[in-house]
């Protein structure tokens, strides 16, 4: 299995995120599985490609070549694919990709998250997304589907579109769960 890994190109301020990203590329690899990710070797992004590569894994990079450019790529990836724009970059990532995860990020992890639910919400694939919700990053977002939901903004069902998992070692059998996936445990606001 390929996993699609959407993640931020900075490490953030707690060592934890990193950590959790080293955890996740080493499970991944250990598990004969590889990745697809935006190519970066900066952050998180280079964090887990090195943790996977490091592990016997497979790394399948996707990069603009104005990415490249600004010297962030990793040239040391089992694959780096340079395409023209981020559309692309987007689509051959998901199209490579058999089930996705997302570690902490800023807009551009958000971006490719939402994409991809959206994509899975019209049936364009019936791939599993889980969210490595490391240090309770994800809490925010699921509230936030949770008042989309509450406000007749999406079905209730459309929860079972992502998989909340805590630990980097739950994502394995998250990522197998047959579909429909089971509606996720979620974090109440009460």
């Amino acid at each position: 299995m390929i996993v699609g890994v959407y993640c931020g190109s900075s490490s953030g301020h707690d060592p934890v995120f990193a950590e959790a990203a080293d955890s996740l590329g080493r499970v991944l690899a250990l598990g004969g599985h590889g990745i697809a990710y935006g190519g970066g070797r900066v952050g998180l992004t280079g964090r887990i490609a090195d943790s996977c590569l490091a592990h016997g894994g497979t790394v399948h990079g996707v990069i603009t070549q104005d990415l490249l450019n600004k010297e962030v790529g990793h040239t040391g990836l089992t694959q780096l694919e340079v395409v023209d724009t981020m559309h692309e970059r987007k689509a051959r990532m998901a199209s490579v990709s058999d089930g996705f995860v997302a570690l902490p990020g800023g807009f551009g992890t958000l971006d490719e998250l939402c994409e991809v639910l959206t994509w899975s919400q019209l049936g364009i694939h019936h791939k599993p997304v889980v969210l490595l919700n490391t240090k309770g990053y994800w809490n925010a977002f699921a509230l936030m589907i949770d008042q989309a939901i509450t406000e007749g903004f999406m079905p209730a069902s459309h929860r079972s579109i992502i998989q909340l998992v805590d630990e980097p070692d739950q994502l394995p059998s998250a990522l197998a769960s047959p579909s429909p996936r089971p509606v996720p445990k979620w974090v109440s606001s009460e």
